[in-house]
């Protein structure tokens, strides 16, 4: 029997630590050859580290949360055959084929005892149920389910329980009883004689920002540290444009991607940029460079079962509106399945931001840095208007865009809202170059 280590791997891009987000085995684990062993994540995306050999786990090394160096090591393994950490011989130590000398022993004098190294208590019986193996996605759909996932088979690897498994456990247990749901909180209910009763509100429970979450709140703050930002909202008639959305929506059903308005916004975004390339720019503030890019890269904000992610509509320029609809809803799908590539999730230079029906009436997009420009849609609302000196019920929208305002000026921002006004507003001008 051997021993094999396995590092933490270098995921390229001069990226010299990660962060541990998951494990998917435990010592004592008994793992076969690509079976994932743990989660890293990187500032673009999350990692899986398959085992290259088979063997038992003897330790893992970090803690979730953790940053650990890339190079260090990660899993210890038990495997048939030498392994890669050589045994102790008589003159050296090699350790990963890399020797070691050891010194010689002094002559008459006695070496101090070496000093012993505690090892992990062993576990007792109660101990050694662990929480099941699963994706957040997983979590949700038993707990919404009322299924306990202690009580479900995983078939995935290490045990890892899938969306099939829990099909399965559902079809096999069709009558079992909903997991019992912690008591709602209620407040204090008095009666006529001034005497009350209060239920025990539930425990407070600390929940560790790692992962994915980590990274988020980290890009926020950095972003709002170093960006001055300025929001600027502008009222649209989106009538006309929402009608023809309607109308190519009926006209070309089953045969092209559904229109939503965020290609309609994307053409307009396209055309505008062209008078205001400024928009279109990443700012470098340690080196004082502002790069104005010729290729419209377009970041769309994704809300995730595990946070916010932008991944990018790449050349947005050379697209029509049902290739930027295709593109939209294949990068989204990618960042909420948790497939999207790294490449997927850098490299915007311009991003839009949409929370859809509830997109409220104003909001003050935070800018994704390096970036210079945001912009933000709100829900679209009928209300009445006056038009023409009538009252008339219309189709609103506000636009709520943020600026950094070291580059970009108050007056080119405003200029370059009202410049998307118009095309939305009277959206033929949208296929006229």
């Amino acid at each position: 029997m051997g021993t094999y280590i396995i590092k933490t791997p270098d995921i390229g891009e001069g990226i010299a630590e990660v962060e541990l987000v998951a494990w998917h085995v435990k010592a004592g684990d008994v793992v076969a050859v690509d079976q994932v062993l743990a989660d890293v994540m990187t500032d673009k995306a999350t990692v899986e580290v398959p085992s290259p050999v088979a063997g038992s786990v003897i330790s893992v090394g970090g803690t979730v949360g953790q940053t650990i160096a890339v190079g260090s090591e990660l899993v210890r393994l038990e495997v048939q055959g030498a392994g890669n950490l050589k045994a102790v011989d008589t003159g050296s130590v090699a350790v990963q084929d890399q020797k070691v000398a050891v010194p010689p022993k002094l002559p008459q004098r006695e070496l101090p005892s070496p000093v012993a190294v505690p090892t992990p208590p062993m576990r007792s019986a109660e101990q050694t149920h662990e929480r099941p193996i699963a994706s957040p996605a997983v979590r949700r759909r038993a707990w919404e389910l009322g299924v306990d996932l202690a009580l479900v088979a995983g078939t995935g690897a290490a045990g890892r329980i899938m969306h099939s498994d829990l099909d399965s456990y559902r079809a096999a247990h069709p009558s079992d009883a909903p997991v019992e749901r912690p008591p709602r909180f209620e407040p204090v209910r008095s009666d006529l004689r001034g005497t009350s009763s209060a239920v025990t509100p539930p425990a407070d429970v600390s929940i560790p920002v790692i992962g994915l979450r980590r990274k988020i709140a980290m890009k926020m703050q950095e972003s709002k540290r170093r960006i001055p930002h300025f929001t600027y909202v502008e009222e649209l008639d989106v009538t006309e444009l929402e009608t023809l959305r309607e109308r190519l929506n009926t006209q070309w059903s089953g045969k092209r991607e559904r229109l939503t308005i965020l290609p309609l916004l994307t053409r307009a975004l396209v055309l505008a940029i062209r008078q205001f390339p400024q928009m279109n720019a990443r700012f470098d503030d340690d080196s004082g460079v502002v790069t104005r890019h010729g290729a419209v890269h377009l970041g769309i904000a994704t809300q995730t079962d595990n946070g916010l992610m932008v991944p990018v509509l790449r050349d947005a320029q050379q697209l029509d509106l049902w290739s930027v609809a295709t593109e939209i809803l294949r990068v989204s799908q990618a960042a909420r399945s948790g497939r999207a590539t790294r490449e997927e999730l850098s490299g915007s230079t311009i991003t839009i931001t949409s929370l859809g029906p509830l997109g409220g009436i104003v909001t003050t997009p935070v800018i994704n840095h390096p970036e210079v420009a945001i912009i933000g849609v709100n829900r679209i609302v009928e209300r009445p208007v006056v038009l023409h000196g009538a009252i008339v019920v219309r189709k609103m929208m506000n636009l709520s865009s943020s600026f950094d305002h070291r580059v970009i000026d108050g007056l080119d921002a405003a200029k370059f809202v009202q410049v998307i006004r118009g095309y939305l507003e009277t959206p033929a001008t949208l296929f006229i170059e």
